[in-house]
């Protein structure tokens, strides 16, 4: 495909992917497929960090509950950490598709080695904050004198490795926005299996306990961040990590496009930590730890399912972002609708499963049959309006794909906040397990509002840009 513009012709079949993945000319079907589902999976084995350390701390004997309620406190932050690779990630990777599938290769090289930069600031003032001021941000956010020795422990640990958690995920963005998803997944896996393999060894052999479980995970998240480095260094990779100086005109950019994505992760960490101590406060003592270690078995499903949902739709943010660059308005359009109906099949079928599985899946979590019972219910109710979700997160990431932060943001916005006025008020109204109910609510009315706005702007956007010409 050529397109041109003031006078200058570019070539977008140059942008050729291995096993010939051409964001601006191979069928739609087959690159969304190709593109969506080796993300979205490598999503679902991502959160085996996170769900792998939890299973065999719940199991551990004589204290096993209390200890899975304290890593559930610590998870939260853990999340709002990482959310700075997606601030990044996601902020700088379709930027730089953009400016390849417009034939500007330097610019996007450029924009890569700024984000690695990037990164690494975070990383050095991320790490010392959470590092020295742990316990009494643990105890705002819900920590009991019980379950404090636990979160403690597990979050020095962990905030040890942030570097390597922040360029694991972080530049897997560059290497998925090339149509190169299937390296990215590699990446996630070896980590991942690593994990799995060194938490019973670190866990029980050792006898380390939840300490175990944090350098287990900060062991994995380095193979990760190699094994993305070694991608983004190699000669196969069209678009380099060269090491280029850093540009400040480009920072500025790069997390605005980054805001509403890391908006999502880290606003949804923030109000996991609300919800922890919400029901800490209204479910008093002993009653508080036992809903926050359901709390735990329920967001560890949640995160099971929203990742892949997320893998779907970032997926893809490469090829709508290419084809935008490139000025093929149809193959924008026609990329959005299948990323759609991809990921509204993938919501019907975790509902379902969630449905028949809720009660197995707690098992995994706590031999505690009580525990299991109330995890299951209230497990149900909280994803019981994913099916509407997947719109809103297909709309959103469709907005950043197409640079368009002023609907993206907001509606990132929103759904925060309804969920934030409900997990305060229903408790406060009702009963503390009435928290749960606040899910479904902002899941719903996000999905109807993100559909109309996506509706009624995309066909004015995409005129703007065959009018307009490019600019970002």
């Amino acid at each position: 495909m050529i397109a041109k513009r003031r006078g200058t012709i570019y070539n977008h079949s140059a942008m050729k992917r291995s096993r010939n993945y051409d964001l601006g000319n191979d069928g739609l079907w087959f690159l969304t497929l190709h593109l969506a589902l080796p993300t979205a999976l490598a999503q679902a084995v991502n959160v085996l960090y996170a769900i792998v350390d939890r299973m065999f701390i719940g199991h551990i004997a004589g204290y096993g509950d209390i200890a899975l309620a304290g890593v559930g406190i610590a998870a939260p932050i853990t999340t709002l950490i990482s959310s700075f690779a997606v601030l990044i990630g996601m902020g700088g990777a379709p930027i730089m598709a953009m400016r390849e599938g417009h034939g500007e290769h330097e610019k996007a090289e450029r924009i890569l080695s700024t984000s690695f930069y990037l990164i690494l600031l975070f990383s050095a003032l991320l790490t010392p904050v959470f590092l020295i001021f742990r316990d009494p941000i643990l105890m705002a956010f819900g920590a009991s004198e019980a379950t404090i020795p636990y979160a403690s422990e597990y979050l020095g640990w962990y905030v040890l490795g942030t570097p390597f958690a922040l360029l694991a995920s972080g530049l897997n963005s560059f290497v998925i926005n090339q149509g190169e998803s299937k390296k990215g997944m590699v990446s996630v896996l070896i980590g991942a299996a690593l994990n799995i393999i060194l938490d019973p060894v670190f866990i029980f052999v050792l006898g380390m306990g939840v300490k175990g479980a944090a350098i287990a995970t900060v062991i994995s998240q380095l193979a990760s961040a190699l094994v993305v480095i070694s991608v983004l260094l190699s000669d196969k990779t069209r678009i380099r990590l060269r090491f280029h100086s850093f540009d400040r005109g480009i920072v500025l950019k790069i997390i605005t496009f980054g805001l509403s994505p890391f908006i999502i992760i880290g606003t949804d960490s923030a109000l996991m930590i609300v919800l922890n101590s919400v029901l800490q406060r209204y479910g008093g003592p002993g009653r508080g730890d036992i809903l926050i270690t359901c709390s735990t078995i329920i967001q560890s499903y949640h995160l099971l399912v929203m990742n892949p949902l997320g893998g779907i739709t970032a997926g893809c943010q490469g090829l709508v972002s290419f084809n935008y660059g490139a000025g093929s308005s149809e193959r924008v359009k026609g990329s959005i609708r299948r990323v759609q109906i991809i990921a509204t099949a993938y919501t019907v079928l975790m509902f379902a499963l969630t449905l028949v599985g809720s009660r197995l899946f707690a098992s995994f979590f706590s031999p505690d049959e009580a525990i299991q019972r109330l995890a299951a219910r209230y497990m149900i109710i909280f994803e019981c309006m994913i099916i509407p979700l997947s719109f809103q997160y297909t709309n959103v990431d469709m907005m950043t794909a197409l640079g368009q932060v002023r609907f993206s943001l907001p509606l990132s916005l929103e759904r925060k906040v309804v969920f934030f006025l409900s997990t305060l008020i229903l408790p406060a109204l009702l009963q503390a397990d009435a928290a749960f109910f606040a899910e479904p609510i902002c899941d719903l009315i996000a999905g109807i509002l993100s559909s109309f706005i996506m509706w009624k702007e995309l066909p004015r956007i995409l005129r703007r840009r065959e009018q307009g010409g490019f600019r970002i």
